[in-house]
């Protein structure tokens, strides 16, 4: 196991934030969304490493895609660059079970001796911190895909909120999805009056309209692309909230 990296020395803060993130292959949206998104942090920089993700499905072949093996190789790789936390940007916990990406994050940390942390797992604890009892969930999922997700933060005690999905699989094809359709969907699912929205994939590019949605919704809007940049750089102590204009998120908590 490596060292933990470190560019400043012991007691200072460091002089470099550098993160790593790992990337679906077929993604196009997370690395320039990531990148703007801290470039309020001038002392910032993201480092991207792709593992293969092409369609999201319940699928013995889709869930495969998700083994530990794949990322971890991705991992490693980014510990060469020193990272100061390795984070995964994706939501694949929120149907295959969010002890996944418990064990992900574990043996990320054993392997390189970096701290990381996920999407999902800064969603949730962003969920609990906030007190959120009733959850709506955007997405560009399957029914199936969409039901289990559900499903599995009705059994960590979070209700549906309302939902809205559109029963595509092809992860490429997420990227495609529109502004206007996001809005109008957030739109749908605020009209059943959910403690927070989550956009819930790091294919869409919602977090650029975190801040919009919520002073036309009143409603928090946790974007799964924010959520892992929130997190990452709390782990390198960054005060997130010399980010602005990308919602309550990093001015609140």
């Amino acid at each position: 196991m490596n060292s933990p990296p470190s560019n400043a020395p012991t007691g200072s803060a460091p002089s470099r934030v550098l993160l790593g993130v790992l990337t679906p292959s077929s993604n196009t949206i997370l690395e320039p969304v990531t990148t703007r998104l801290i470039a309020d942090i001038p002392e910032a920089s993201v480092h991207f490493g792709r593992f293969k993700v092409t369609e999201i499905a319940l699928s013995d072949q889709a869930l495969a895609q998700f083994d530990a093996s794949a990322p971890l190789a991705a991992a490693e790789l980014l510990s060469h660059a020193k990272v100061q936390s390795i984070g995964w940007s994706g939501t694949s916990a929120g149907w295959r079970g969010f002890q996944t990406d418990e064990l992900l994050c574990r043996l990320i940390t054993e392997r390189t001796g970096v701290p990381a942390c996920t999407s999902i797992l800064a969603l949730n604890e962003i969920l609990q911190r906030t007190g959120v009892r009733r959850l709506g969930i955007v997405s560009p999922y399957t029914d199936d895909v969409q039901a289990r997700i559900v499903a599995n933060y009705e059994a960590i005690g979070i209700a549906s909120g309302g939902e809205a999905h559109l029963g595509i699989r092809d992860n490429y094809s997420f990227s495609e999805v529109t502004a206007n359709q996001l809005r109008e969907m957030c739109r749908a699912v605020a009209r059943q009056k959910p403690d927070a929205i989550a956009i819930y994939c790091t294919n869409l590019a919602g977090a650029p309209l975190a801040a919009e949605l919520e002073a036309e919704l009143g409603i928090p809007i946790y974007d799964t692309i924010a959520t892992v940049t929130w997190k990452a750089l709390r782990q390198c102590g960054v005060d997130t909230r010399r980010i602005h204009g990308w919602g309550s998120l990093f001015q609140e908590l």
